[in-house]
């Protein structure tokens, strides 16, 4: 069975892409596993720091496993790069663990998508930083970034 088609399609344009990275951005603060899937064909490939996953119930089980490690997680996405149906991405996320310390992510994401515009492969690198809770610029409320929220070239990231 094939996927639904997820628009915006490849080959992107500027703004094509820029959308793309927007909705991934606000799928992924949603903290909902399985809305983040959907984005994903049902074959997709990960790497994400050192982990492989391969597939939605993979990707589903990783997100779980993350948001239920990742308290009070906050991210911004920005394109870098785009060309064709590749994308690449930057992005900060903040979040604090059980313990109550909080961390920022700093990385950087390569997508390939499918002629659907599902995403068939993401190769993550993550970097983890510890940080004080006074140090947070991620304080947007939990959800969608707001539009008026800065990014994070504005937010010197």
């Amino acid at each position: 069975m094939a996927d639904e088609a997820r628009p915006p399609l490849p080959p992107f344009t500027d703004e094509t892409a820029r959308q793309k990275v927007r909705l991934a951005e606000d799928a992924w603060n949603s903290r909902d596993p399985a809305r983040v899937a959907l984005a994903y064909t049902s074959d997709s490939q990960w790497r994400n720091r050192s982990r492989f996953i391969f597939g939605r119930a993979e990707i589903i089980a990783f997100l779980e496993e993350k948001w239920a490690a990742e308290q009070d997680y906050r991210l911004i996405k920005e394109i870098w790069a785009h060309q064709g149906n590749r994308i690449a991405v930057r992005f900060a996320y903040e979040y604090r663990n059980a313990s109550g310390e909080w961390f920022r992510a700093y990385g950087n994401e390569n997508w390939e998508f499918a002629e659907n515009g599902l995403m068939r492969r993401r190769i993550a690198s993550i970097n983890d930083l510890a940080i004080d809770e006074n140090a947070r610029k991620l304080t947007f409320p939990q959800g969608r970034r707001p539009d008026d929220f800065p990014g994070l070239t504005e937010l010197g990231l």
